[in-house]
């Protein structure tokens, strides 16, 4: 399993920064129909009746990621957490993006916790890993974009550098059809159960819909 920790610096600034972690085996699929039936009679329903009640920055868990954002240095008006992102696309009737079950899972599990979701290719990605503070002038690579200016985000780093992070995540160990091996995190910044709950969901949702096995899960905090 691969090992966590959350950067000293990150939780003096937010000391409700947790990490929530499944990783497991796994063979990507382009599409899971049931899962899309899925999203578009109940989830985007549930998801534009929550924006309609609270408002999309007063959404849970999208509000604590937006305070976090702030208390870090970044605007989270114009560097969106992914889950907010995601969850603006429903609300502008834009639906989702169709990735691949792994991907399309990870959308899920955020839009439904408000929390942002990462998942990542274990096999590019070193053995230690870190949650931090995105340094000054610190850039990489996004999923189908530019190089995307990740200073003062939260970022998921390894011995190589960044690899993702909280609002748009880096080609080094995107999710292809390739993949065997998964780590989902989801970020949380929230002092409620919401993180638990996501773990919980998360995995049946994988195992249901991306047919993950040998799945293990914990939280770092």
């Amino acid at each position: 399993m691969k090992h966590l920790i959350i950067d000293k610096t990150m939780k003096e600034i937010w000391p409700d920064t947790r990490v929530g972690c499944l990783q497991y085996r796994v063979k990507v699929e382009k599409k899971n129909e049931e899962l899309w039936k899925y999203l578009k009679k109940d989830i985007f329903k549930k998801t534009r009746d929550a924006i309609f009640d609270n408002g999309i920055n007063e959404i849970p868990n999208v509000k604590e990621s937006r305070a976090a954002y702030k208390a870090f240095g970044k605007d989270p008006s114009r560097y969106r957490v992914s889950s907010e992102a995601l969850i603006r696309r429903i609300g502008q009737g834009k639906g989702l993006y169709e990735v691949n079950t792994v991907v399309d899972v990870n959308n899920l599990i955020s839009i439904e916790s408000g929390f942002s979701v990462g998942s990542y290719d274990v096999s590019q990605i070193s053995e230690e890993l870190v949650f931090r503070i995105g340094q000054k002038g610190e850039t990489y690579k996004g999923i189908g974009k530019d190089e995307i200016k990740i200073e003062a985000l939260p970022v998921l780093a390894d011995k190589d550098g960044a690899i993702g992070s909280s609002t748009s995540d880096s080609e080094r160990a995107m999710i292809t059809e390739d993949v065997t091996e998964v780590l989902t995190l989801i970020y949380s910044f929230s002092e409620n159960d919401g993180l638990e709950k996501a773990l919980e969901y998360g995995r049946k949702y994988l195992e249901k819909y991306a047919g993950a096995q040998n799945l293990e899960s914990w939280i770092v905090e």
